[in-house]
């Protein structure tokens, strides 16, 4: 079986001693591989406590987060790209210093709404900025995932496909395609081609709901995303995520539009959660073919 994975704010919204503990500690209860932790502010995150948290609970530890319209690699302002780097480069840090060998997100542009297409010149500052993060993240063995997400998340990546076209752009070995069903059920056409188009360079997943609630309650054909997955044979991590605004982190909730409660219980949600991805991904490996 993959890895399976849930989003910390499943659990708590900060990562104070106390929120971090309830996070990790109900991830594990409930028998997830590991948990996702997002590191939007990484000066926030006390690395060797939670390193320590996760080792005690037997779990292992991934990061993401998206970068901000002040501090965005994708822009054609030369000190604005700067500043998304030196962001990306502390969260590279917090991610060696947890133990953890993925980062992933939205972290080749700003997590929100563009007032426009993106540019060449921001393009080619992302490019170059993610080829020397990856560069540094090899040295401790991490692996970057370059998140597609929809329309009004991001104007770079919203497609599988266009995240394929950006990482062989940087020619980088450590950066992989990171799916979300969520984004994928917006803007991909094809869900099955999506997955088969990225193939080999489909290295993290995240299983959300059409409305970001219970799984299988909403309009994502599970079924199809799960048969690809297990035709292109993939091995990686499958990670639930959902949010609510009955757990809010104010940055990432305001930059998601999480505006209403679509669960309040996060036990019964990632216990839920649980079963139905096993479930899905039990009979997608029995019967691969559409």
């Amino acid at each position: 079986m993959n890895l399976l994975g849930v989003h910390a704010l499943v659990f708590a919204g900060s990562w104070s001693k106390r929120d971090r503990e309830r996070a990790v500690g109900g991830a594990a209860r409930l028998g997830y591989d590991l948990i996702e932790i997002p590191l939007l502010d990484p000066k926030s995150v006390d690395a060797a406590a939670t390193a320590k948290l996760i080792e005690r609970h037997g779990i292992k530890g991934v990061t993401s987060l998206g970068l901000n319209f002040k501090a965005d690699i994708s822009s054609p302002n030369k000190a604005v790209a700067r500043r998304g780097e030196t962001l990306l480069q502390q969260a590279l840090a917090v991610t060696r210093d947890i133990g953890a060998t993925y980062m992933g997100g939205v972290i080749y542009s700003a997590l929100g709404k563009y007032p426009g297409p993106a540019t060449a010149a921001g393009r080619r500052n992302c490019i170059a900025a993610l080829r020397r993060l990856a560069k540094e993240a090899k040295k401790s063995g991490i692996t970057l995932g370059l998140e597609a997400v929809n329309r009004y998340e991001t104007n770079l990546i919203n497609t599988g496909e266009q995240a394929v076209e950006i990482i062989q752009a940087t020619g980088a070995d450590n950066i992989v395609v990171h799916l979300d069903t969520y984004h994928m059920n917006i803007e991909e056409g094809d869900l099955a081609r999506c997955v088969e188009t990225c193939g080999k360079h489909v290295g993290y997943v995240h299983v959300g709901e059409s409305h970001r609630g219970y799984l299988g309650t909403g309009t994502v054909d599970f079924g199809k995303i799960f048969r690809a997955l297990a035709r292109i044979g993939y091995g990686g991590p499958i990670t639930f995520e959902s949010f609510s605004s009955a757990v809010v982190d104010p940055q990432l909730s305001n930059a998601l539009a999480v505006w209403r409660n679509l669960w309040s219980d996060s036990d019964d949600l990632a216990a839920a959660a649980k079963r139905f991805i096993e479930e899905q991904w039990a009979a997608a490996q029995a019967t691969p073919r559409d």
